[in-house]
């Protein structure tokens, strides 16, 4: 019988062998409080989850993070000159709900934590969305979060810039109540020592944005990536449900993108929520993101109660 070759480019960890990676003197000082103010809205995580999946990521990110600044280093050496504040850049992707804002926000509190004290910024690529008066004059609106609906040109310039180690960028800021970019408001990026950058779009290349004649892309930029992944049928049910509790929320604000859907019957909710999944997140899901994954440097898998049950690691 012909050998079975392994062809995964990953190392595959159950959540208890992964968790014996954490190095000893790694120290988890979250609280119960920082906790819940930490997490995303409906997501589910414990302090034990982030002590068994979380700080031993932060010490892997922490040695990666050495090792680049090792080789920046060797360049300076080489090219006879610094090259002071080029941030170290780790990218959170993943399908709608599964739970990137969690990862992202919680990496940026460990990794302020550690013994350099870096400073850290976090972005999302949300507000490199074009504003929805320029989708609905492209007639794009429903295809908000595909590769056609970013501003990847600004997206690109704001990286190659970053890189640059130009100070005080601005970074347009996306409001999920009014689902729409904030007219004049920006968070100023000013040459941190790491930048968290949180999107769907993170790992895509050229191939998804054809119209972009370019070289290089936004992964190009990226030193290290994160991609949370879950089954589609849990990440439709945690869709869903955060439908039906946002409808019980946020919708009764007034200023809501989504206010006409507060006061109509759940069952009415449950379908709209479904509708729009299949209409926009799945074709999203199978066309852009999910084949991004095999460009993660490390992949976590949630199953059931958002758990993460596995972690794949690059090999």
């Amino acid at each position: 019988m012909a050998e079975q070759i392994d062809s995964s480019p990953f190392f595959r960890f159950d959540t208890e062998t992964w968790s014996g990676f954490r190095h000893s003197s790694d120290k988890l000082n979250l609280t119960e409080d920082d906790l819940r103010h930490l997490k995303a809205f409906n997501d589910i995580i414990s302090l034990e989850d982030v002590r068994k999946i979380y700080l031993p990521l932060s010490r892997l990110l922490n040695l990666h993070f050495h090792s680049r600044h090792d080789r920046l280093s060797i360049i300076q050496k080489f090219l006879g000159k610094p090259m002071d504040n080029v941030p170290f850049i780790i990218s959170i992707t993943g399908p709608v709900s599964a739970g990137k804002t969690t990862t992202a926000r919680l990496l940026n509190e460990l990794i302020k934590g550690w013994p350099e004290k870096p400073q850290v910024t976090l972005i999302t690529t949300d507000g490199f969305l074009y504003p929805n008066d320029v989708l609905e004059e492209r007639m794009i609106l429903g295809r908000k979060g595909f590769p056609i609906s970013y501003d990847v040109k600004k997206l690109m310039r704001f990286l190659v810039d970053l890189k640059d180690g130009k100070p005080n960028l601005k970074v347009p800021v996306y409001s999920h109540l009014t689902y729409d970019v904030v007219p004049n408001e920006y968070t100023l990026v000013d040459r941190p020592d790491i930048l968290i950058l949180e999107g769907v779009n993170v790992l895509q290349t050229g191939e998804d944005y054809p119209d972009i004649k370019k070289t290089a892309f936004i992964a190009d930029f990226i030193d290290y990536s994160i991609y949370v992944d879950a089954d589609e049928k849990l990440l439709l049910e945690w869709y869903v449900d955060r439908f039906l509790k946002l409808r019980e929320s946020a919708f009764n604000d007034p200023n809501c993108y989504f206010h006409k859907y507060a006061n109509i019957p759940e069952e009415q909710a449950i379908a709209m929520a479904r509708l729009t999944w299949e209409a926009v997140n799945h074709p999203n899901l199978v066309e852009n993101i999910k084949p991004s994954m095999s460009r993660a440097n490390l992949v976590l898998r949630k199953g059931k109660n958002h758990k993460i049950f596995e972690v794949d690691l690059r090999k």
